[in-house]
């Protein structure tokens, strides 16, 4: 079996710092690179021009970007200069967008949204006309359009429209692959399209080393913000627990990846590795590599891996682990594929 990996980096530090952390990615094997487009952090599409020029094979794009702070056709401009400084390793992921409150802008209408700018996106770069315009270099190769999303309705789009579907919030079991399988049907079937025509990727957080209590304690932040967002019923976490764990979440400080960030104390206590695993592929080399097996026996051929960093000295030290810790897994996916 062929598996498609896709690495994310969250953009908080130098550009050097990105460029390196990009080439390991593409020395560990994995297919594609994701830089996070995050409002007030470098920008990513900077990052993703110097990291294509510094890499020769892996694929290089947004995850994700959305269509209210980058209009569609700035997107696809920016899409297709990509391509042209790295001829077919360009792609793009869409998605409603996240923490745009602080610049006062909201999130009216998103499926019509992103409908519309996947649309416009691939007439620009296939050289039609958007607004009676055309650009003056459209894209040369196919770029590939990924949609992510936990929405019911988001889903159904990305079914209908998108080249990669990238599905879910951290959190995956059996029932839940099957559920978001029935809303990608559903998508497709508006375009006569089935399951088999478009990529499905489960989005998953990933945190690596050979000190697995390291690992997992360098991820308890992530996991309490997605289980207060998703709740699974399945978890069976106390009303009172949770409770806690949203106070400790709101007196913690900063974005859950940013490895500045202040978490509060309590969390550790309140987070323990059942949870932790409930959201992460998280650990040793090879207890990383049982959890995404787990996530593959769904049926999965693909997944997108949100990088996070262990807790050493800098982002880029402990992205740089979670890496190359992860290399020999992506190794043996190879020689077992």
């Amino acid at each position: 079996m062929t598996v498609t990996l896709e690495a994310e980096i969250s953009p908080g530090m130098s550009n050097a710092d990105a460029v390196r952390l990009a080439q390991l990615v593409e020395e560990a094997g994995f297919n594609r690179l994701g830089i996070s487009d995050v409002v007030f952090w470098p920008d990513c599409f900077m990052l993703q021009a110097v990291c294509a020029q510094a890499t020769s094979r892996i694929a290089v794009g947004a995850m994700v970007t959305n269509p209210y702070t980058r209009h569609p056709v700035v997107l696809a401009g920016a899409l297709a200069t990509l391509d042209d400084l790295a001829p077919g390793r360009a792609f793009c992921g869409l998605g409603v967008g996240a923490g745009l409150e602080p610049l006062g802008i909201d999130y009216p209408k998103p499926v019509a949204a992103l409908r519309q700018a996947v649309a416009d996106i691939r007439t620009l770069l296939d050289g039609g006309r958007v607004g009676g315009e055309r650009l003056m270099r459209p894209a040369v190769n196919p770029v590939l359009l990924s949609i992510g999303t936990r929405s019911p309705q988001v889903m159904r789009l990305a079914g209908e429209v998108a080249d990669i579907a990238l599905v879910g919030g951290r959190f995956l079991s059996t029932e839940l692959a099957d559920t978001y399988r029935v809303w990608l049907t559903e998508g497709a079937a508006r375009s006569g399209r089935s399951l088999g025509d478009f990529e499905i990727a489960p989005r998953l957080t990933l945190c690596c080393s050979e000190d697995g209590d390291l690992a997992r304690r360098s991820v308890k932040r992530y996991a309490a913000h997605y289980l207060t967002i998703i709740r699974p019923p399945e978890l069976d976490v106390s009303p009172d627990r949770m409770t806690a764990i949203e106070a400790a979440l709101a007196r913690s400080r900063g974005w859950y990846f940013d490895h500045n960030r202040f978490d509060d104390p309590e969390l550790d206590m309140l987070i323990d590795d059942r949870l932790v695993q409930a959201f992460t592929i998280v650990g040793t080399p090879d207890e990383c590599a049982d959890q995404l097996g787990a996530v593959l026996d769904m049926g999965f051929t693909s997944a997108s891996l949100n990088l996070a960093a262990t807790a050493r000295s800098s982002a880029a030290e402990g992205l740089a682990e979670t890496i190359t810790s992860f290399a020999p897994v992506m190794a043996s996916l190879s020689e077992s594929g």
